[in-house]
């Protein structure tokens, strides 16, 4: 893909293409299959290849290089995406995003599949939040190999952000 020269054309696909990402991944399943997983990755990279915008596919293309899609959970997703997303708005000198308001800022208002606790966590008295995720992701307290700071499919370090 070549240059996109009209810049009211580049900002416009680029605010369309993010707020499209995020819904995409603030939508995804909480605990999706490897199908899913495999599929949302390759959404990315296939993406990285396709967009119209040349330079701004070589630059999407290099973040994922330099960090893989984390498609382990809905969390996981959508937090890698805010935080590429603004590597994306450090490098353009814009204002970076507050990860944590992304449903809020991001609703399709779709109506289901909240992102907020399900009753069934809120109702599991054995069952605990994630420590400072405030997602309703729930573990066993008495799980002593939990770590909430790696993601629970392939232990790489999560980045940080957001819930």
């Amino acid at each position: 893909m070549g240059k996109l020269g009209n810049a009211t054309a580049k900002a416009e696909l680029g605010r369309a293409t993010w707020k499209l990402l995020h819904t995409m991944t603030l939508r995804f399943p909480e605990e999706p299959t490897q199908n899913e997983r495999d599929a949302l990755s390759s959404y990315f990279h296939l993406l990285s290849r396709l967009y119209p915008c040349g330079e701004c596919a070589q630059e999407f293309q290099q973040l994922l290089k330099k960090f893989p899609p984390q498609t382990s959970s809905r969390r996981a997703a959508a937090t890698w995406l805010c935080f590429v997303h603004n590597e994306v708005n450090t490098r353009l000198l814009k204002p970076t995003f507050d990860c944590a308001d992304l449903d809020a800022t991001y609703d399709c208002g779709c109506g289901d599949d909240p992102v907020t606790p399900t009753s069934s966590a809120k109702a599991d008295s054995k069952a605990t939040p994630e420590p400072g995720t405030g997602t309703g992701v729930v573990h066993d307290p008495m799980d002593l190999e939990f770590d909430p700071t790696k993601d629970k499919i392939t232990g790489v370090g999560m980045i940080k952000g957001g819930r």
